[in-house]
């Protein structure tokens, strides 16, 4: 469950209503993922990108569309900049397919968390096998040291 949804989830709870930036939210992101993922042709954005989050502002003038891509440096800053390149066409189609009077200004926002939580993984998992290589020689000496033969 990403933050986003959370924020908007306490916001339903506390006014018992959904403001229209919540509204524009959840219209939004499934949007934009189907847009990027199906109907840009643009060779610079990677097959592998897709919309972690969407937040909109109060005023539904702009909002942050947080992109993850997997592959390297290069192929992020390339998609980053295919995306910039083709929010025109995004916003016409956002405002075609959810009939909306404004369609807010799209900034994209490389979202590197899961790349982030991957390497701490793998440092976790790193730290745990040696962990557990340097208990094993303690052990065997323990339990070589006390037997009779």
């Amino acid at each position: 469950m990403n933050l986003s949804y959370l924020k908007y989830a306490v916001e339903v709870e506390k006014t018992g209503s959904i403001t229209k930036a919540a509204q524009n939210y959840y219209m939004n992101q499934p949007h934009l993922s189907k847009i990027i993922r199906e109907e840009i042709k643009d060779p610079r954005i990677h097959p592998m990108t897709s919309v972690m989050a969407v937040e909109v502002a109060p005023d539904l003038k702009t909002c942050k569309a947080f992109i993850s891509v997997l592959g390297n440096e290069e192929a992020k800053q390339s998609t980053i900049k295919g995306l910039k390149n083709a929010e025109g066409y995004i916003r016409r189609e956002l405002a075609r397919t959810l009939n909306l009077r404004n369609t807010p200004e799209i900034r994209f926002i490389l979202d590197e968390s899961i790349e982030y939580g991957v390497n701490m993984s793998k440092l976790i998992d790193d730290v745990m096998m040696k962990d557990a290589k340097s208990s094993q020689p303690d052990q065997e000496e323990k339990s070589g040291d006390g037997r009779e033969e």
